[in-house]
């Protein structure tokens, strides 16, 4: 052990990580602002208290948006579990102005009421996370001609299973109403979206 602490490549390895772990924050690449992709729509849809709820609401907000179902067995799970935690982060970070705003491709089934449960069990903040139902065609329209997502038609699956396919990206969509890009779930994805988001804001406000 004495012949280690004497030993000056040793120390250097030392001082190497301290410097380096110290630096990391200052190495770090911040995204720039997201280009803009297209605009999307007008629509008017319901939250989960029963009022009409849609892009009027969120003119001036930054709001990342999602498709998701509340009997989905397969990533809707998952999926809000990762946007409970980029709403917790957008809270720590005093990013007050920011929405999250998930939408059901599962109308028939997911009731304001229905919203409203899955709501308490997803964590959802109403200040930030609004849940929307609606007409199926509004919906169908919004996904597939709005943000240009896939949605298929309600499939009953192996094993007794009920299933939609839909996409499992994150919609970030700008003060304007403009898309500005899609992104993945996951520790990468969300990190991503967050500071995408930062900068979306920043980039409006200056």
């Amino acid at each position: 052990m004495r012949q280690l602490l004497r030993n000056p490549f040793f120390w250097a390895f030392v001082v190497g990580c301290a410097v380096i772990t110290s630096m990391r924050p200052l190495l770090r690449r911040i995204p720039a602002p997201p280009p803009v992709l297209r605009q999307i729509p007008p629509f008017t849809l319901v939250d989960a208290t029963g009022k009409p709820f849609g892009s009027d609401d969120l003119r001036g907000h930054v709001y990342v948006a999602s498709f998701f179902f509340t009997r989905c067995p397969s990533i809707c799970p998952t999926l809000m579990k990762d946007l409970a935690r980029l709403q917790d982060r957008f809270r720590r970070e005093g990013l007050d102005t920011i929405r999250l705003v998930s939408i059901t491709v599962d109308p028939d089934h997911d009731t304001p009421h229905q919203l409203g449960v899955a709501g308490e069990r997803y964590g959802v903040d109403p200040a930030r996370w609004v849940l929307l139902t609606g007409p199926c065609p509004s919906i169908r329209a919004l996904a597939i001609d709005g943000f240009q997502v896939p949605l298929g038609e309600p499939e009953n699956a192996e094993g007794g299973l009920f299933d939609i396919a839909h996409t499992g990206k994150l919609l970030l969509v700008d003060a304007s109403g403009a898309l500005r890009g899609y992104y993945d779930t996951g520790d990468l994805g969300i990190d991503e979206v967050f500071w995408r988001s930062k900068r979306v804001v920043e980039e409006q406000a200056g």
